[in-house]
């Protein structure tokens, strides 16, 4: 059941959502010891609150629905927090200052997931800092690179440097074993920031050429974990490369946080 500020939702009030397609948004994966990184998501939620509506959101108010959300459902499972406003309206979006927290609850994929095949494709998102519901070109991108073969795409944008995926973020391990992230027109991901705690990281600006160049190249958001690339386009990347087996495991080792 999707609901809205804890109670079944009506399509009058999804029909906002889908019409302006205005809003923003977190998923979390759900496991039996409780949410990694969950006091991330929810900052991630309060920050983007502001920016998108310029109002303030209550996490407790968000925590205290995902749990009704998740009564009776087993874990693993992935819950998204969408915070839209059903007043919005598409030719005077300044007057919506109301967010209200609309909660679902979907299956959660394997951890760890195999690895992909990605196809570059110029293209990059929106206010990229902010988590938003508008994913028509990352989707596009994407069905583009699942049409010529590719299983995702990876995100270049028109100054030629790496930024992410399609839903995902994209990190490198060059030939010393040290892990390198886009510092360019990038989503701060939640599994991303959890990593950075672990061993050597660096930001770096990535093109893609460098790119094919690295050791290892890996996905990474809350449902997925890290995923390996197994290619960038027609360049192989080595998918055991021993820096991701221990980003793999830090990742599942990081213990969860109650709702």
């Amino acid at each position: 059941m999707t609901t809205l500020n804890g109670k079944p939702v009506s399509p009058d009030a999804l029909f906002p959502l889908a019409a302006t397609n205005y809003g923003h948004f977190t998923s979390m994966r759900v496991d039996a010891d409780g949410i990694r990184g969950l006091g991330l998501h929810m900052d991630r939620l309060v920050r983007d609150c502001k920016t998108v509506w310029g109002a303030d959101l209550d996490p407790n108010r968000v925590r205290g629905y995902v749990r009704e959300a998740l009564t009776g459902r087993a874990a693993p499972c992935v819950v998204r927090v969408t915070v839209y406003d059903p007043a919005v309206e598409m030719g005077h979006p300044a007057d919506a200052d109301q967010p209200q927290i609309l909660v679902s609850v979907r299956a959660a994929g394997p951890v760890p997931a195999p690895p992909i095949r990605v196809q570059s494709v110029r293209y990059q998102r929106d206010v990229p800092h902010v988590k938003h519901v508008g994913l028509f070109g990352a989707l596009h991108a994407r069905r583009t690179a699942q049409q010529a073969g590719f299983d995702d795409a990876l995100f270049v944008g028109p100054d030629g440097q790496v930024s992410e995926g399609g839903t995902w973020n994209v990190g490198f391990i060059d030939a010393d074993g040290t892990v390198l992230w886009p510092d360019t027109g990038v989503l701060p991901g939640v599994t991303m920031a959890l990593l950075k705690t672990r061993g050597t990281h660096r930001d770096t600006t990535i093109t893609l050429d460098r790119a094919k160049t690295m050791a290892a190249a890996f996905a990474t958001n809350t449902s997925i974990g890290v995923r390996p690339l197994s290619h960038i386009d027609d360049t192989e990347l080595d998918i055991d490369h021993p820096v991701l087996t221990r980003l793999r495991e830090a990742y599942l080792a990081t213990p969860g946080e109650a709702l």
